[in-house]
């Protein structure tokens, strides 16, 4: 009996699934009647009757692409499967297990591009190499620095550096670990993190002296490698460059966040004095954002923007370079002068991730800001975004002096923070959606999705595979442990 006739028969009502292949299947009953192409169709309609043939054909396309109801669209499903997944993740049975070792905490974990390789920078001048998959002991790069490892980048697959509190950077090879490629020396204090353009292939680094600093390692002779001081400021605690490279973030402990747009690290910046800097260091409130951008327009808002035409004190900055000075919101805190110890930029570029600490160092907070991009028009001289606070969430607070480093997953639709003696994945709503489908209104909490307590020690550090479904955690007694999904 074909589905498209009715039937006085009482039968047994079929699933919706089933339906909804029956509706597929009229539908192609329906598409294969009509003409495929607008001769065929010439003799009927004309024009007009093709173009809603192609039109019907491209509904049709739609329908079958995405089907209909809950039962079989991608995207929902895809929500479902990511929410099961990491609702799942629990500590590999064969994590790396390290605390018998004398290489002491760990700061920093990075995995490789491809993800086979996941290196550890320990505070006492080691690092160490494991395949995460097998949790299998690769090498260990003993006397890799004189003093703490801090921070670990990859610039390819094979390359990779690293930098110490003993003021250098150094450059590793994969396939031949038994010595550095080169060593870096420019940096006047300990040096906190590192940062690559690929763009203009730059190795980008700061550290506690204020400085940051831009290398041409592809230029590197046995006389050095050529760099310049690209940026200055006191009190910086963290330097990133967002995924395309158009804006670079800097964190201070004095509470204000730094936004170079539109990038050029060509061209070396020069900011008269910390004096100056405080004079244009604006507010970042919830309501001057969520207000909109068209009151940022008129009376500034909550940017400052640092300009020639807008600061007739400008000192040195470029067109390319427009400085963009805030003091994010913290929850719960009103006075302004809190330490930004952690940040993290969206793999997309959508948001900046900070993890906050109050002046008494009795609260901590993890902020997500996102970048408010298509605003009404604005003056051509001023920055094309600012930062709006969309969730938050209250930290533990545990291990009080050191700096906890959050990671987003490779998708971006989760955060993995260190809490305590654990970790805790927190995703922007319950069905860990991306954030440009649930961005609230008013500022909202994260939702924590799982709690996961494995180390006997502070977790300091915390890191997303970009490749597998997987994440690894670092603490203060040097255990890393991996996790993945259980079923």
């Amino acid at each position: 009996m074909s589905s498209g006739q009715p039937s006085d028969s009482k039968e047994p009502r079929a699933s919706p699934l089933r339906e909804e292949e029956d509706e597929e299947e009229s539908d192609e009953d329906r598409c294969s009647s009509r003409p495929s192409s607008p001769q065929a169709g010439r003799g009927g309609a004309g024009t007009q009757g093709s173009s809603s043939a192609c039109d019907s054909l491209f509904s049709w396309i739609c329908r079958r692409t995405v089907r209909r109801g809950p039962f079989v669209d991608p995207a929902r499903d895809h929500f479902r499967t990511m929410t099961r997944l990491y609702s799942s993740m629990s500590p590999a049975t064969d994590s790396v297990n390290l605390s018998t070792q004398t290489h002491g905490a760990v700061f920093n974990l990075e995995y490789s591009p491809d993800g086979s390789v996941l290196t550890v920078a320990c505070e006492q001048t080691e690092v160490l190499l494991f395949d995460p998959v097998s949790s299998r002991h690769i090498k260990t790069l003993v006397d890799a620095h004189e003093d703490c490892v801090n921070n670990i980048r990859f610039l390819d697959n094979r390359l990779f550096a690293t930098c110490s509190d003993d003021t250098t950077i150094a450059l590793w090879d994969l396939r031949n670990l038994n010595s550095k490629v080169c060593t870096l020396h420019g940096h006047a204090s300990w040096v906190k993190n590192i940062e690559y353009d690929t763009h203009t292939r730059l190795l980008v680094t700061s550290g506690f002296d204020g400085n940051v600093i831009t290398w041409d390692t592809n230029r590197f002779t046995e006389d050095g490698c050529p760099h310049k001081k690209f940026f200055h400021t006191r009190y910086l605690m963290r330097m990133r460059l967002t995924p395309d490279c158009s804006k670079m973030l800097i964190s201070t402990s004095s509470g204000y966040l730094l936004i170079l747009h539109d990038l050029d690290l060509t061209q070396s910046l020069e900011v008269g004095s910390y004096r100056i800097l405080r004079a244009r260091r604006a507010p970042l409130s919830t309501e001057c954002s969520a207000a909109g951008s068209s009151a940022g327009s008129r009376s500034g808002g909550s940017r400052h923007t640092n300009d020639s035409k807008t600061h007739p004190h400008r000192e040195g900055l470029s067109p390319r370079n427009s400085l963009e000075v805030l003091t994010p919101e913290i929850p719960g805190e009103r006075d302004r002068g809190n330490c930004i110890t952690s940040l993290q930029l969206h793999p997309k570029g959508w948001a900046t991730l900070l993890r906050c600490s109050s002046n008494m160092d009795d609260q901590e907070w993890t902020c997500v800001y996102e970048f408010q991009e298509g605003a009404p028009p604005r003056p051509p001289v001023s920055p094309r975004c600012s930062l709006r606070l969309t969730h938050y969430i209250e930290e533990a607070n545990v291990g009080r002096g050191y700096i906890k480093e959050l990671c987003f997953s490779p998708d971006g639709r989760l955060i993995c923070s260190p809490y305590g003696y654990g970790v805790r994945l927190l995703a922007f709503d319950e069905h860990c959606a991306e954030l440009t489908d649930c961005m609230p209104v008013r500022t909202a909490l994260l939702r924590e999705i799982r709690s996961i307590y494995s180390h006997s020690d502070v977790v300091l550090t915390s890191k997303f595979s970009p490749t597998h479904c997987q994440f690894a955690s670092g603490c203060l007694s040097g255990r890393v442990a991996l996790y993945q999904p259980h079923f």
